[in-house]
């Protein structure tokens, strides 16, 4: 796994290497706003993006309007409310241009990293001089994991928690951003709806994985996580795959009245323990016979169902198809 010191640097400030790469926390730029209700330099975030459509021309949807007979808004109403298309190419796809800590949406004064830490963990200690932004440590109630984690910044240990895009965003450039304006981009990337604080490894084994092809292994948290994203699709009008939305209606068939999230929700995790400080780092998905992608025979077939790839040390569907090339990766798109 590359280290923090390993991912390059892009000349906004993010960091690129893999999908879910969680940097060390700068010290945050700008002036602090006394006045939290400034307006912001991009429309929309926090679940009310501006501008984004998808290629039928529709509007981004608005949660409240996924309602319940009873009119309670809920995971199971949006989600049936979404498309359901095939994976478009990445082709295109820059991490960068979601500029994910390079803008102030709240007109705080603090990165967004920050202010997810200071949301999510318990026990928080603030680094002095930094207008109340920068977290140097705190309790985390992983939701990944349901383990609680100790954070201590600093460059050997800032990546024990890291921010994840619950809806990743390659996954979100190849279901509707590709045609999305650079301010809706960026409100996606750093809207507080589409962000958790969370264990690193499992962050980093996520990588870009949709519902289909990667939940937490806290079996519990999986009604609130797929909730959570059917709020974010929903809210910027992206769209799920087939497989994707079997998965997501299988696990909110066992939770129906799972609200739909706002970012303000509460996120619920009952702790089972504290993480070892030797815990092994994961290398294969979470998952049962029940959460495998089907065999689709072929490649092809698998593609167009919106599955794939497969990588031989992470993914037990790699087994299902012909490695052709010998690279690991079986269902590769072109």
């Amino acid at each position: 796994m590359p280290t923090d010191a390993d991912a390059p640097t892009s000349t906004s400030g993010v960091r690129t290497g893999g999908e879910n790469h969680e940097p060390e926390a700068p010290t945050p730029t700008g002036t602090a706003s006394d006045d939290p209700t400034d307006s912001t330099d991009v429309p929309g975030g926090s679940g009310t993006p501006g501008g984004a459509t998808d290629d039928d021309n529709g509007q981004p949807g608005d949660p409240d309007a996924a309602t319940t007979s009873t009119g309670e808004a809920t995971a199971l109403a949006a989600l049936a409310e979404l498309k359901v298309k095939g994976r478009a190419p990445r082709t295109g796809y820059d991490r960068d241009a979601f500029r994910y800590r390079a803008v102030d949406l709240d007109r705080n004064g603090c990165d967004v990293r920050n202010d997810i830490l200071r949301r999510d963990l318990s026990d928080v200690v603030l680094k002095a001089g930094t207008h109340g932004c920068v977290v140097e440590s705190g309790v985390l109630a992983d939701p990944y994991s349901a383990l609680r984690i100790d954070f201590t910044r600093g460059s050997a240990t800032s990546n024990d928690v890291q921010i994840d895009h619950v809806v990743a965003l390659s996954d979100a450039w190849q279901k509707g951003a590709q045609r999305w304006s650079a301010d809706t981009l960026a409100s996606f990337g750093n809207d507080p709806l589409n962000l958790l604080a969370v264990d690193g490894p499992l962050n980093q084994q996520k990588s870009d994985g949709d519902a289909a092809t990667w939940l937490p292994p806290n079996k519990p948290f999986r009604c609130q996580y797929v909730a959570r994203q059917i709020a974010v699709k929903h809210a910027y009008g992206l769209w799920v795959t087939a497989a994707e939305k079997t998965t997501m209606e299988r696990i909110l068939g066992a939770c129906p009245d799972e609200p739909l999230p706002t970012d303000d929700s509460v996120v619920r995790v009952v702790v089972l323990g504290d993480r070892p400080d030797d815990a092994p780092e994961p290398t294969k998905k979470p998952t049962g016979e029940d959460d495998l992608d089907p065999d689709y025979g072929t490649c092809k077939e698998a593609i167009r169902h919106g599955a794939g790839p497969y990588y031989a040390d992470r993914d037990p569907e790699y087994y299902y198809y012909r490695d052709g090339d010998g690279d690991g990766i079986t269902c590769e798109r072109p």
